[in-house]
């Protein structure tokens, strides 16, 4: 049963193992606690961060069921996974927790900077050259990424230094930057998703804040499938390169 008194911990992370019908060894209690040093850097900020793991042996279907529950102020992770080994469930609900916990941080975030703006404490990006909307929508009716590309131009350095606080928000990203991944993708990331989304931007929204609500998108996109992302923004800085107007957007995106 789970020590209620003086639970392990990893960091700050209180950790309460509640076994049924097994016992696990100490060399496994010992692996699991290896296994949660992500999630307990990830959820350190909060002023509670607990986590649960009830590990229950089922006789009938003989495997392993393990429950994980992430406690954080305003919200409860919970994951269940079954697997005949047990550290095989228990790496799939961590892993589970901190995708979850990611996206919760994530939420807070874009809250924050919502209420930031609403009180005016969160600077609008201002373009360092004057941008004509009327040149962009041109470009995205001809289908040219290219000309977009150079019309938007004056807002390339403005929206590099949001980005650069921004990727601070999701560690796994920030921990690329200089191994295979640089601010100038997240900028172009976000550039690629304006020349598709401009049609449909609100019309009361400047410029410059509709770009920066681009960010967080462009930055988990980038955290999901970099390899994809990457690989785009490079094929259209390549048709950009060339002068290729028609073909400035990679197939699949346009």
């Amino acid at each position: 049963m789970a020590d209620t008194k003086n639970p392990p911990t990893r960091g700050d992370l209180q950790v309460f193992f509640d076994p049924h019908q097994c016992q696990p060894s100490g060399a496994e209690y010992d692996k699991m606690l290896d296994g949660l040093d992500t999630l307990a850097k990830q959820v350190e900020d909060f002023p509670q961060h607990d986590v649960r793991i009830l590990i229950e042996w089922n006789n009938r279907s003989n495997d392993y069921s393990v429950k994980t529950t992430l406690l954080l102020p305003g919200r409860t992770l919970v994951c269940n996974e079954h697997d005949p080994v047990m550290h095989a469930a228990f790496e799939r609900c961590v892993a589970s927790l901190e995708a979850s916990a990611t996206e919760y941080k994530s939420s807070l975030n874009r809250v924050a900077e919502r209420q930031k703006l609403e009180k005016g404490t969160q600077k609008e990006i201002l373009p360092l050259t004057p941008v004509d909307p009327l040149a962009l929508a041109d470009a995205v009716r001809a289908g040219d990424y290219a000309a977009f590309r150079i019309a938007i131009a004056g807002f390339e350095d403005p929206l590099r230094l949001r980005a650069g606080r921004w990727v601070e928000r999701y560690p796994e990203v920030q921990a690329r930057m200089g191994h295979g991944l640089e601010i100038n993708d997240v900028v172009d990331e976000v550039f690629l998703d304006a020349f598709e989304q401009f049609e449909h931007r609100p019309n009361d929204v400047p410029l410059g804040d509709w770009l920066g609500n681009l960010l967080d998108p462009a930055v988990r996109a980038l955290a999901a499938h970099p390899d994809e992302e990457l690989e785009n923004i490079n094929m259209a800085r390549a048709a950009c390169a060339a002068g290729s107007a028609p073909n400035a957007v990679p197939p699949g995106r346009a």
